[in-house]
């Protein structure tokens, strides 16, 4: 053998023997504890946090609707190829999944929303909506950029890896049931779990919050359209008058709850549409209602939708009218109950006290409301919770939903060092559910 291929060996030798070769075995019990803390400490670093807050400023000055992510996802792509970080795209049309690791299992998903809300955003600053009448008015961009900064901590530390950690990117939660449709495109393949995460703006800084069992309800809308004759409303005896019908439905809706559902199932019908009529003095010949309805547990939910069916008829025609009943489950999916893996629920109690401190990690009551990752806690265990962003000297922050609503952006360290904590500890103690032999290894990583 020559002298320059003696000193190739060498050099390979060299190379390979400078990489740590961590493997389960070499971690101890305290070593595994301390990984969150480490997490966290990676992600305060100036240089990352500056960056999560860049790339989540970026997100939130274009804000795009359900199926219209076009250029969040151009970001999102940008990120993950300077992260060196492999991906799958487009499902459900704008969404993404990127994969560190071995691309062999096993496998556990954290997953983000994207989508905007059709709101004129009123926080006047330097980062504020650029696109009329649409806002981050949820949290989605700062949960973006939370997964993006997960997504850096993992690849920084994908040495210690075990398996695979599928990043999902989904589109549309805000009524779209983009979830569902991330699951039908196969976002979720070879997945054994999946954690998921929410800022919550009336919830300290540094804690967050869950419980096992059912989280938040199932929902579901409603519109009907209630159908008399219109005429003067000086001689209503010559009209079908579907304001009363209406009237009449709305209070018999509010029974279903109170004199049907059981006390102990939570339970709750709104009517926040009315729309009929457009003179002081004239009776229409129509009116438009509509609502939702939600429930913590499936039986209950199929139960009021019947029965909100059967009432709107049912109440219209006593009063001579005709009514029609539209759930737009086309546009807007019902959403099953957000229902939390127990088992889960003890690793991310485990995981998130070993960050924060156990006295931070506080279970809670259910709420009544509803998330798309309902649809993958259908298919696979999942784990959904909240995080607190609320500092001392915001004593009443706009809630979610709110054109007001503003980000704690001192919270991203913490989203983002949990979800990765949450996904390495879970590879690192997890075995494999599944048999090897019938995994479709991503081959791309």
């Amino acid at each position: 053998m020559d002298f320059s291929r003696w000193v190739f060996l060498i050099f390979i030798f060299i190379s390979i023997s400078a990489i740590p070769m961590w493997s389960v075995s070499s971690l101890s019990s305290r070593e595994l504890s301390e990984i969150p803390s480490n997490f966290l400490d990676f992600a305060n670093k100036s240089e990352v946090f500056d960056w999560i807050v860049g790339v989540r400023r970026r997100i939130h000055e274009n804000p795009e609707l359900g199926y219209e992510e076009l250029e969040t996802s151009k970001l999102i792509i940008e990120e993950l190829d300077n992260l060196g970080i492999s991906y799958n795209y487009p499902f459900a049309t704008t969404g993404i999944v990127g994969f560190i690791g071995s691309g062999k299992p096993p496998f556990v998903a954290i997953r983000a929303d994207m989508d905007a809300l059709p709101l004129q955003e009123m926080v006047d600053w330097e980062h504020k909506s650029r696109n009329p009448g649409k806002m981050h008015a949820c949290g989605h961009d700062a949960h973006v950029a939370m997964l993006l900064g997960a997504a850096k901590i993992l690849q920084e530390h994908r040495n210690i890896l075990k398996g695979t950690v599928a990043l999902v990117f989904q589109p549309a939660e805000e009524g779209g049931g983009g979830a569902k449709k991330m699951i039908d495109a196969g976002a979720l393949e070879n997945v054994e779990a999946i954690f998921g995460l929410h800022v919550n703006p009336n919830f300290p800084l540094g804690k967050v919050s869950s419980r096992p069992g059912p989280f938040l309800a199932g929902s579901g809308f409603f519109e009907a359209v209630i159908s008399g004759r219109g005429g003067h409303a000086a001689i209503p005896q010559h009209s079908i008058d579907p304001i009363l019908a209406a009237s009449n439905v709305i209070v018999s809706l509010q029974h279903l709850v109170s004199r049907e559902a059981d006390p102990l199932d939570s339970q709750v019908v709104t009517v926040a549409k009315f729309q009929g009529g457009g003179a002081f003095n004239v009776i229409p010949d129509s009116v438009t209602i509509g609502g939702t309805f939600r429930a913590f547990s499936k039986e209950s939910f199929l139960q009021l939708r019947q029965r909100i069916e059967e009432v709107i008829v049912g109440q219209a025609a006593v009063q001579r009218c005709n009514a029609t009943v539209d759930f737009h489950t086309k546009d807007k999916p019902f959403f099953p109950p957000t229902v939390n893996d127990k088992n889960l629920h003890k690793h991310f109690q485990r995981v998130a006290g070993d960050m924060l401190g156990n006295d931070n990690v506080k279970d809670m009551e259910p709420l009544m409301g509803s998330e798309d990752f309902a649809f993958y806690q259908e298919v696979i265990p999942g784990y959904f919770y909240l995080l607190g962003m609320q500092d001392e000297t915001n004593e009443n922050p706009a809630s979610v939903h709110s054109p007001h609503f503003k980000i704690n952006e001192e919270a991203l360290p913490y989203g983002a060092a949990l979800q990765a904590s949450l996904a390495i500890r879970y590879l690192l103690e997890a075995q494999p559910q599944v048999p090897s032999s019938s995994i479709n290894d991503h081959d791309e990583l």
